[in-house]
């Protein structure tokens, strides 16, 4: 029995430290960053401990999926996952690593998951990109991507508008949604089934948004035809 109490009394130390580093990287990178600190005795209830306001998340929320999905398909022979990209609810994008934790004998027991919101930094990339452009003589053909899912090819053609109009969809104006919608109708990506769901979880607004907004434009430009 002491020796169960032994383990637990070190796990618990443990996670103490892992609390303590969740506050030190948060004050250090700033309000676009959250730290999560995760217990696996409860996958229900794991979040034990979160520093800064991302995800607006409280403790006792559940794992992620994309977590449960890796403990459960690896075990304890789980790797860390560094720099991958994500999205809030409000469809900013984030750029996550999850460092898996183990006790003195391998066993995983926990997470500590990094988030960073980089929305306004690839705001920062378009912006500084127009300023350095100069005009080359270009094929009248872009890059072709050959696409291996019918939502690769969707991303292809969204990430082209966003990079036209030059900001992310969660900062745009109404004005510059439209806009996108229009740029993507242009290009034929409503032609593919599921596109419309796609688009929206991308942007960060409901699907709903995205018919209104493709029905004014498709009305515009029956109007402009006639």
């Amino acid at each position: 029995m002491k020796k169960r109490s032994a383990v637990v009394d070190e796990n618990q130390l443990l996670f103490n430290n892992l609390k303590r580093t969740a506050d030190v990287i948060v004050e250090t990178f700033g309000r676009n960053c959250e730290v999560a600190v995760h217990n696996f005795d409860n996958l229900r209830k794991s979040l034990i401990y979160i520093a800064g306001t991302l995800t607006k998340r409280k403790p006792g929320a559940p794992i992620t999926d994309l977590v449960l999905k890796e403990l459960r398909k690896h075990g304890d022979d789980v790797q860390n996952m560094c720099n991958y990209r994500t999205s809030s609810k409000g469809g900013r994008i984030v750029k996550s690593s999850t460092n898996f934790i183990r006790d003195a004998k391998g066993k995983v027991i926990g997470a500590l998951c990094i988030n960073f919101d980089v929305t306004d930094f690839l705001n920062s990339i378009s912006m500084v990109e127009d300023l350095i452009k100069v005009e080359e003589k270009k094929s009248p053909y872009k890059t072709e991507t050959f696409a291996s899912s019918p939502q690769e090819t969707i991303s292809s053609l969204l990430e082209e508008g966003i990079a036209q109009i030059g900001k992310q969809p969660p900062t745009m104006a109404t004005e510059e949604r439209l806009e996108l919608i229009t740029i993507l109708e242009s290009k034929g990506a409503f032609l593919i089934k599921g596109s419309v769901d796609f688009v929206a979880a991308s942007m960060g607004i409901s699907k709903y948004t995205v018919y209104n907004y493709l029905k004014k434009v498709r009305l515009n430009h029956s109007l402009n035809v006639t």
